[in-house]
């Protein structure tokens, strides 16, 4: 069972054991989630020109939407601004310097099958922790414009603690890195990238949870928890923010969800930074946290 938890009056790290344990929360939009959206609307606003960036599928071509978000995006998540909106939305929300982040990600999800691959990725069902993620990891997920049911994202409570098979031990994060990280924008019509994926024909992904925040609206959860992105039928193009916090403390004491079916190798844990001088973890911490969770994959690989 899912317990989805609007805005608990609890600490950070009450919060973060309540999505260890597979709930999720949900906090409505305040003056630092407001700033962070409407600096990515400056921003796609700027790079759709007269458009209107929800309906500009239905008047470019797929080459040209690609050419526009492989410009955007990355300004995005690497603009200082982005980082420091990010970081003040963090502390809003009780978050301490202990509390490492990974850049946030500007998404989309266009409509009905117009760009679903490479850099406009429509993600299948999935957990954070096949694709290296580590097991405290939170996700942060924000819409910059209103969603539907027809165009959010949806979790798949039935496996947030049971294994389901998958091809996770196909996955490693060093090579991901090397041969596919960079390249999103080349795969148009079909993605060629290594994405693990559920393998088990008879899984059942029903029920599923699907949350509706409003713009600025945050929805945190478990990189643990099962989910994917809902196949969009709304007419228009989905914009969201999402980006993934660590707490060292968590890190170094290995707390966090339950690893049920997860048998991927490395770690993304040295692409967080801290809030205020944007430092990795450090690499010993890193060390030490893949070699004490690399045993529990392995297992899972072998069984």
């Amino acid at each position: 069972m899912t317990i989805v938890y609007s805005a608990p009056q609890v600490t950070d790290a009450r919060r973060r054991e309540l999505l260890y344990g597979g709930a999720v929360v949900v906090y409505p939009a305040n003056k630092a989630s407001t700033a962070l959206t409407a600096f990515a609307q400056e921003l796609i606003t700027e790079a759709f020109g007269p458009l209107d960036p929800q309906t500009a599928q239905h008047e470019l071509p797929v080459d040209r939407m690609v050419e526009i978000l492989a410009e955007l995006k990355p300004r995005f998540i690497h603009h200082e601004r982005s980082k420091q909106l990010v970081a003040e939305l963090m502390q809003s929300h009780g978050c301490d310097e202990h509390t490492y982040f990974d850049v946030p990600r500007l998404r989309t999800s266009t409509s009905d099958g117009y760009l679903t691959t490479g850099i406009s990725y429509v993600f299948h069902a999935h957990r954070d922790t096949w694709y290296s993620a580590p097991f405290n990891q939170v996700n942060w997920w924000l819409p910059i414009f209103p969603v539907t049911e027809h165009n959010a994202m949806c979790f798949h409570p039935r496996y947030f603690d049971a294994p389901v098979r998958n091809s996770s031990d196909g996955y490693d994060y060093d090579e991901w890195n090397r041969t596919s990280r960079y390249n999103a924008a080349t795969h148009v019509g079909a993605d060629t990238r290594v994405q693990p994926k559920i393998l088990d024909p008879a899984a059942d992904l029903e029920p599923t949870v699907t949350v509706l925040p409003e713009p600025g609206g945050l929805m945190m959860f478990s990189g643990n928890q099962l989910h994917s992105s809902l196949p969009n039928t709304s007419g228009v193009t989905r914009f969201s923010i999402d980006f993934r916090t660590v707490h060292i403390g968590d890190v170094a004491t290995i707390r966090g969800a339950r690893n049920v079916d997860s048998a991927c190798t490395g770690t993304n844990l040295r692409d967080f930074l801290h809030p205020t001088t944007h430092t990795p973890i450090p690499e010993e911490l890193a060390l030490d946290y893949q070699r004490a969770v690399g045993s529990l994959r392995r297992s899972h690989a072998a069984g």
